[in-house]
């Protein structure tokens, strides 16, 4: 693979200072989604590295946590600038191994390296309190420390982003860290970690280990030494994860799956409206936990709507992401492909109709043509299940209320998206729809000053913003008597 700093193409783990490969010599590929073709070779690891790499950071914590606030905060700050000087070659090992447009991997390098910056910056702004003691010999003071080690678990759709908003705020509070990324994305990871490296990380701050799955996740799960686990990924894995923690009583943050609507009132402004919707449906090629599922419009404007959707869809370009002019990349693999078939095949049983794409693309391999289906309903698949894929499900509705109603009418409650025109609206449905964030007259709503994250089976915790380092603190209650 050709990039400008091979350096950052690894093909080994990062554990205790050390890059290493697997004890058993083993390793898997990693697949361009887009071509087929072999992106590179990392370590087929297990039960012994990841307690290796659990050992490693608790032996790094004291080091860690004996570095100033401003010590910690310089690293990371430096780590920023090195992803932001290499984010072409970072974006193109993104591209190679998840599949999504040169152009978005781009963003998503720029995205996940603000992480970095702000809680270097937050770093210095951990800040305990004093409460008016109930003696007057007492004083009663609240610190908060570090929780210890975290277990982080990222996904393979946002491969670069998933890592910096878990390590970064870990780092920052002065945790150490165990990183298990997807296996199907690895390398931006590792690649992230390199830089690290370079910034000033301690030996032992991050480790990573790549490989079996269940048997990594098991052993972070069960380890006394792991006090805090990160994950995000589906609420199926995340359910079974948090039941192994228990055993540890370990803390947890879970960013789980989404079934998201995006609402859209009669008196929206049409044109903003369906700029949002291609943002919130197509980006990352609909593979994303924020990413519209459900498209609820109003009867008065949902003719309009459709037509104009389904024109603006009939012109994203599919191809490899490398390539210029790309809009949509290949899926991950193949799976990803049969559940989209099968969505579809259960919407047109139940009265859809296909009002463009529903097909593999001519491309072959991953690739799927971008799809509008209309008159879809509540008992679908596509209502009830993440599509993840670029698919987007039109339904139509009379009421404010009946539009509220159909959109919390699901387990999860990740993010919603509406667009009207009236502000007393505004607030009164905001209010009102069972999700942890709510994008109002916008489609895009990432970001790292904001609190990321989701209520009801999409996880509990949040990411990003001040509230996000509190997931790796502690509170410490200091009553000291006999002050006199």
């Amino acid at each position: 693979m050709s990039i400008a700093a091979p350096t950052l193409l690894r093909n080994t783990c990062l554990i205790g200072g050390k890059w290493v490969a697997a004890k058993s010599g083993r390793s898997f590929s990693v697949i361009n989604p887009a071509t087929g073709e072999n992106v590179g070779d990392v370590p087929l690891m297990g039960a012994d590295e990841t307690r290796a790499a659990i050992a490693a950071a608790h032996e790094a914590l004291q080091p860690w946590q004996r570095l100033t606030a401003l010590e910690r905060s310089d690293i990371l700050i430096r780590w920023h600038d090195l992803m932001t000087q290499h984010a072409d070659e970072l974006a193109r090992i993104l591209t190679l191994e998840q599949g999504k447009p040169l152009a978005e991997a781009k963003g998503e390098i720029t995205y996940a390296a603000s992480f970095l910056r702000f809680f270097g910056e937050e770093a210095r702004r951990i800040y305990g309190e004093t409460i008016p003691a109930h003696r007057a010999d007492t004083r009663i003071i609240v610190i908060k420390q570090p929780v210890g080690v975290a277990a982080c678990i990222t996904p393979w759709n946002f491969p670069a982003a998933m890592v910096t908003r878990k390590l970064a705020p870990a780092l920052a509070a002065g945790c150490t860290a165990v990183l298990k990324p997807a296996r199907q994305t690895p390398l931006t990871a590792l690649a992230i970690a390199a830089l690290g490296e370079q910034a000033g990380v301690l030996p032992g701050t991050i480790n990573i280990v790549t490989g079996d799955a269940g048997v990594i996740g098991d052993e972070l799960c069960a380890s006394p030494l792991v006090r805090k686990l990160s994950f995000t990924g589906s609420t199926e894995t995340g359910k079974m994860l948090a039941a192994k923690c228990a055993g540890t009583v370990k803390k947890i943050s879970l960013e789980l799956g989404g079934n998201a609507a995006f609402i859209v009132f009669d008196d929206a402004d049409l044109d903003a409206a369906l700029e949002g919707a291609m943002t919130a449906k197509f980006r990352g090629m609909g593979q994303s936990c924020v990413a519209a599922n459900r498209f609820l419009v109003q009867a008065g404007i949902y003719d309009a709507f459709a037509a104009r959707f389904t024109e603006r869809v009939k012109k994203l370009a599919v191809g490899n992401g490398l390539e210029a002019g790309t809009a949509i990349g290949p899926l991950i693999n193949k799976a990803a492909i049969e559940k989209i078939r099968a969505h579809i095949a259960d919407a047109v049983k139940k009265g859809a109709k296909i009002l463009t794409g529903g097909n593999p693309h001519a491309l072959g391999g991953n690739f799927f043509e971008p799809t509008v289906i209309s008159g879809g309903t509540q008992d679908m698949l596509m209502a009830n299940e993440e599509t993840f894929g670029p698919v987007a499900a039109l339904m139509r509705f009379d009421s404010e209320d009946q539009a509220i109603e159909i959109a919390n009418a699901t387990p999860f409650g990740l993010v919603s998206y509406f667009y009207t025109a009236d502000l007393a609206r505004s607030f009164r449905v905001a209010e009102k729809l069972e999700s942890g964030m709510v994008g109002v007259n916008t489609g895009f709503i990432s970001v790292e000053i904001a609190p990321f994250g989701g209520i009801k089976e999409s996880g509990m915790g949040r990411e990003g913003s001040r509230h996000g380092i509190e997931e790796f603190l502690e509170l410490k209650y200091l009553c000291i008597g006999g002050i006199g």
